[in-house]
């Protein structure tokens, strides 16, 4: 292997590692998502490395990175999305000669308790919010039908923003359809959520008043004047489905746009379905994250009526002996 100064003498200048950030990137076979995702990590990374005049990186200079995003107080997730990256680009520039892999077996952030960030809503709050949204209007009518349709199926916001009127398919049995979805990851719509006629009926309605006549056209389309009828981002997804919340009295920084999912997983395994049921229905790749669904039905019942409320209930009885 080469002496460590080949990568050190290239990441002198800013130009210069920007060049081997995309070169690791060109080389690595990932969705653009994840693409952007290493980018903007590695960038991070190395005016990191420039910042504290680090001229060889060792394994103690990715332990040291690993510190200072816990003290810039990111989440877990993020942090674990920035040592991925390093991970990866190491393991690139020791394939090529370039550099020893001093990330090598560098361990991820991890969570204290296997249980999701976000809260799942409960079944008064999801009435309430679907009380809320009058449905005379075709904005109104789309609202119901998408917010309706997440916490029944499960969908990803960008699996809701990629469908089209054509992917909604009828089952042969004429109950409900099936929505062919383009996954997390994947490159073709090869997967699918059941859709009840409890979820299908009021994207019908919004269909029907809409006046769809291209089944190319999105599924749920926007209504802007910049973009009306074109594909709504998932930031616009997420931004319509918190004003709802508001508007609802549901306001917490725990409950967001993404909680329809998770409402979904834990709604399913309440309902009776097995945990391999919800992982084939949430599409996940692993077990071990349907899982963590159970610690979102624990911390439920903890909120219900803990131990906590136990106590407090026994000294009301004993005041009252």
């Amino acid at each position: 292997m080469t002496t460590p100064s080949v990568l050190n003498a290239a990441l002198s200048e800013k130009d210069q590692f920007t060049k081997y950030i995309e070169q690791f990137l060109a080389s690595q076979d990932v969705t653009q998502g994840s693409r952007q995702t290493y980018h903007s990590a590695l960038r991070q990374f190395f005016v990191w490395f420039h910042d504290n005049n680090i001229v060889n990186p060792t394994r103690e200079t990715i332990l040291e990175f690993k510190e200072s995003l816990d003290a810039r107080g990111l989440k877990p997730f993020t942090r674990s999305g920035y040592l991925v990256a390093v991970r990866r680009f190491f393991e690139w520039a020791e394939t090529l000669k370039l550099y020893p892999n001093i990330a090598k077996g560098i361990k991820g952030a991890r969570r204290a308790v296997k249980t999701h960030q976000k809260n799942s809503l409960t079944i008064d709050q999801i009435e309430k919010l679907l009380h809320s949204i009058e449905q005379k209007t075709l904005v109104g009518k789309r609202d119901f039908a998408l917010i309706n349709l997440l916490f029944r199926t499960g969908l990803r916001l960008i699996e809701i923003k990629r469908a089209q009127v054509c992917d909604l398919e009828p089952k042969d049995d004429g109950e409900g359809a099936l929505l062919w979805i383009r996954g997390k990851g994947r490159d073709g719509k090869d997967d699918f959520v059941v859709v009840t006629d409890d979820a299908l009926d009021p994207i019908r309605r919004y269909l029907q008043q809409r006046k769809s006549k291209n089944t190319k056209e999105p599924l749920f389309a926007s209504i802007s004047d910049r973009n009306y009828g074109k594909y709504i981002t998932t930031q616009s997804l997420s931004r319509i489905i918190k004003q709802r919340l508001r508007a609802a009295g549901i306001q917490s920084a725990r409950i967001t746009a993404h909680s329809l999912r998770h409402t979904f997983g834990v709604m399913a395994i309440q309902a009776g379905a097995s945990l391999y049921e919800v992982q084939l229905a949430m599409r996940h790749s692993a077990p071990a994250t349907t899982e963590i669904y159970l610690g979102d039905i624990e911390r439920s019942k903890r909120l219900e009526g803990g131990p906590e409320k136990r106590i407090s209930a026994l000294f009301d009885r004993l005041k009252k002996d």
